[in-house]
């Protein structure tokens, strides 16, 4: 429950070795009894100490630990707590988790300028033209989902994200000739901000400063990591080599991602991932959507974790190993809160139970929630049409159904030909809401 009794003061630190505050985080420093409390990095607290309080100083403890030390001050006595953020506590800072944590009505934030801000200024950027990238506490492989050609990409950074790091990341992508500098101690006496070649940097023997900001500027060289919908088959890993195994292609894959129509804040299960096209591309392009991927067979499942890997999607692509449909319970049951089941579907395998793995889905499925399932067998399409005529029955969905049929060009004998693949015909259903349900229900009373 988002409530605390105790007022919460984040206050900005700015960039530089002694903060300069404003008048009125000034006046809450001011305002601290000895029961309150300055929870901070040691380095925070330091770039402070000209400016008095009588408040207890506490070290910033794992975010695991923060809640309940915040509900032990309050028991001890103290009436406000004071949170010391480096910069803009707002912008990828420590104002997010507290937003999520506590009501606004407790918080009370204190802006100033962030390392982001004078990293651009140092470089003669417009803010409004970079993307900003954390891969502060992330895999250094989620960086692969913006390396594309001509992007000037801010990073912040951690032991795990230094300089030869993000180099390496770009040679493997394609983009040797890229631009990295480093700007590091920014607002300190020491500051450095040093311009490196991507190639040349690799293999460089340099320390960095612990506070560190790079900026990167990609070259125009064509980018192993796509800048458009559509990734090509032989990109992926798949268990039979050049894209040629149990992954939906590229054409077909492009119909999907256009029916399925991904959201911001979509929860989407791809059933039946094989090597994981469908999935990993609605993950790379909707980064703020959570795909969940179901698959059990061993070899597929390798290339989906490799190609999740490949494609820098480990954090809104989470794997599930098992079979469908006896795996959704227990997945059902590890995202217990209401956000964690579905509004969105995709099957593209079901082993034999598609017929009770689509009654199970629809009834998860929230209204305006919607399945798509593919079929290339006779087998697999009669019993979607049973499934199409339940929903006719019952006046609950709007149907849309297309068959993708593709032929590509070969050489045989020194000749071109075109060669078609299977038919796959796609199913599109969407769940009416109980407003668009009666309505429907009425028109067809009417035309009775």
């Amino acid at each position: 429950m988002k409530h605390t009794q105790m007022p919460i003061h984040v206050i900005g630190l700015g960039v530089n070795q002694v903060a300069h505050l404003d008048e009125a985080a000034q006046a809450v420093l001011a305002s601290l009894s000895p029961n309150d409390i300055v929870l901070g990095a040691p380095r925070q607290h330091e770039t402070i100490a000209h400016y008095a309080h009588l408040a207890r100083r506490e070290d910033l403890p794992k975010l695991s630990m923060l809640k309940e030390a915040f509900a032990n001050w309050q028991s001890e006595g103290a009436k406000q707590v004071v949170v010391l953020a480096s910069g803009d506590p707002l912008y990828y800072g420590i104002g997010a988790w507290l937003m999520r944590t506590f009501s606004l009505e407790s918080l009370q934030f204190y802006p100033n300028v962030s390392s982001i801000q004078v990293a651009c200024h140092r470089l003669g950027l417009s803010l409004q033209e970079v993307q900003v990238v954390s891969l502060h506490g992330r895999p250094l492989a989620s960086l692969r989902r913006y390396l594309q050609s001509n992007k000037t990409l801010v990073l912040l950074t951690d032991q795990y994200s230094q300089p030869q790091h993000i180099a390496q990341e770009c040679v493997q992508a394609g983009l040797d000739q890229s631009e990295i500098t480093v700007c590091e101690a920014l607002g300190y006496e020491q500051e450095k901000v040093r311009t490196f070649g991507a190639n040349s940097l690799v293999d460089a023997e340099l320390e960095w400063d612990p506070l560190n900001v790079v900026v990167l500027k990609t070259s125009p060289q064509a980018s192993l990591y796509p800048s458009s919908v559509g990734i090509p088959d032989a990109s992926f890993v798949t268990d039979k080599g050049d894209g040629k195994g149990m992954i939906t292609k590229r054409e077909v894959r492009l119909a999907i991602l256009s029916y399925m129509d991904i959201q911001q804040g979509d929860t989407v299960w791809d059933i039946g991932a094989g090597c994981g096209g469908v999935s990993v591309e609605m993950a790379y392009w909707h980064p703020r959507s959570q795909v969940i991927a179901i698959e059990h067979h061993p070899d597929r499942l390798a290339c989906l974790t490799a190609n999740q890997e490949r494609f820098g999607v480990m954090q809104n692509l989470s794997i599930v190993a098992g079979r469908a449909p006896d795996v959704l319970v227990d997945l059902l049951a590890d995202n217990k809160k209401q956000d964690g089941k579905p509004n969105k579907v995709f099957i593209g395998g079901s082993d034999g139970e598609l017929m009770a793995l689509m009654s199970q889905v629809w009834d998860l499925l929230p209204d305006g929630g919607c399945l798509m399932v593919s079929a290339v067998t006779e087998e697999t399409k009669y019993q979607i049409m049973q499934f199409a005529q339940q929903r006719d029955q019952v006046q609950d969905a709007d149907e849309q159904s297309l068959q993708v049929a593709i032929a590509k060009s070969e050489r045989l004998a020194g000749q071109r030909l075109f060669r078609p693949s299977l038919p796959v015909t796609l199913y599109h259903f969407r769940k009416y809401t109980a407003s668009t349900s009666a309505i429907h229900t009425n028109h067809k009373e009417n035309a009775q």
